[in-house]
């Protein structure tokens, strides 16, 4: 008889928000309960397709966080599972390494937590069923430099055998480098399913003996995860092949959107265009909420009016946005540019933006103001938020460098709206 799991990683209940909180509250609200409601999909897919099992490959929290609501929360939806028969195995990740509440909750009897020591578990089945041995090893601290996968035990004999790890694999950007190992490694093992979880966007690499499997984030919580999220839905038929489908979680997604700003004769024009734009991405997506960052790009006139009025043009995205019904406007920012002759027709302002540009910027004053500015900001932010202004002096230095070259470019957009009026 098959043997069909859901497999997910990367959960991060409850996750604090950062940025998204200050730009708008009321979108802050949607995306702030959005892993929980992704959480409650995966438990209905789950009870849905009668499956054997979930597996949970780490990272099911987020760091220290110590909220018994989240722990009821969970317990409550893991005990829909317990209740249906159906089990669940868990390991714990970097973030749940800081977690008191996997150590607090106590859990369904159903329900397996991997420790630090790694562990093969077989499922009782019927006799005419294939064995199942489920190996698993949580991380003992947020960081683990070196493989785990030494610490595996070898497959049981006869068994279908499906290993559960958090691992950044031989290294992915934007992750932190944790248990690493490569997808050699992991074949070698001779296991028929890897159930990775740590890198947030979803990879596979297999055939019909064996998969290895990062089924990604279940749910994006900014713009840097954006695009369809998914758990992994597995059935390991009677000849042992191992056949991998995948189902849609994300309750809210995250979508670019790039607006060609030089496709636009006027202001108008391109007003018409970003909602005709804004419209087509609606249509093409499947999720129940759509948060979208509009970026306008191209080379046009035109630009200097965008970056001049960038806050009508959002008012008009979000009027449309609402008239669609679930679609959300994030941010909108300005990647286009003047077309030459612009800026050689302006000396004025093209000699100031140099002046700017060589003198001011990176100076020592100027640095030093920034700084000035950007620690009053951050003492009045709450402690959660702080880490918006960079949590090292490179990350913050990059980022003032940043906020200075978009700040002198709306000054010069506004000085050059005056000009052409």
């Amino acid at each position: 008889m098959v043997f069909r799991f859901v497999h997910t990683a990367d959960i991060h209940l409850d996750s604090p928000l950062k940025s998204l909180a200050l730009l708008n509250p009321e979108l802050a609200g949607l995306i702030g309960l959005a892993t929980r409601r992704s959480f409650i999909q995966t438990i209905d897919l789950c009870l849905e397709e009668q499956v054997d099992a979930l597996i949970i490959a780490g990272d099911l929290y987020d760091g220290d966080q110590t909220s018994m609501k989240t722990a009821r929360f969970l317990a409550e939806q893991l005990g829909r599972l317990h209740h249906a028969g159906i089990r669940t195995f868990i390991i714990r990740g970097n973030h749940d390494a800081l977690s008191k509440i996997t150590a607090q909750l106590v859990m369904p009897e159903t329900v397996k937590v991997f420790d630090e020591t790694a562990e093969a578990m077989s499922i009782e089945r019927s006799a005419r069923d294939f064995g199942v041995a489920i190996h698993g090893m949580s991380f003992a601290k947020p960081h683990a430099p070196e493989s785990l996968l030494r610490h595996f035990a070898v497959p049981v004999p006869g068994s279908v055998n499906i290993g559960i790890m958090h691992t950044s694999l031989g290294g992915s950007p934007g992750h932190d480098l944790y248990a690493p190992c490569s997808v050699a490694d992991l074949k070698q093992t001779g296991f028929q399913y890897w159930a990775l979880g740590h890198i947030h966007k979803r990879s596979i690499v297999e055939d019909q003996s064996y998969a290895i499997v990062m089924p990604g984030i279940p749910q994006g919580r900014d713009i840097n995860e954006d695009g369809s999220k998914t758990v992994s839905l597995v059935t390991v038929r009677d000849d042992r092949s191992v056949f991998v489908e995948e189902r849609k979680t994300a309750v809210a997604q995250f979508e670019r959107l790039r607006i060609d700003v030089s496709r636009a004769v006027d202001w108008e024009d391109l007003v018409a265009l970003s909602k005709r734009k804004l419209e087509e991405l609606g249509s093409g997506i499947s999720a129940n909420q759509i948060v979208a960052r509009v970026e306008v790009t191209g080379t046009s006139e035109l630009t200097w009016r965008v970056r001049r009025d960038i806050d009508l043009l959002r008012t008009e995205l979000e009027t449309q946005g609402s008239l669609i019904g679930n679609m959300w406007v994030e941010k909108v920012k300005v990647l286009s540019s003047q077309p030459r002759k612009i800026a050689e027709n302006s000396a004025a302002l093209d000699e100031l933006a140099s002046i700017i540009d060589q003198e001011i910027h990176g100076s020592l004053d100027f640095n030093a103001e920034m700084t000035v500015i950007a620690d009053e900001l951050r003492s009045q932010l709450p402690t959660e938020l702080r880490g918006i202004f960079g949590n090292d002096k490179m990350a913050s230095d990059s980022l003032m460098a940043r906020f200075a070259k978009d700040g002198t470019a709306q000054v010069l957009a506004r000085l050059h709206g005056v000009e052409g009026e």
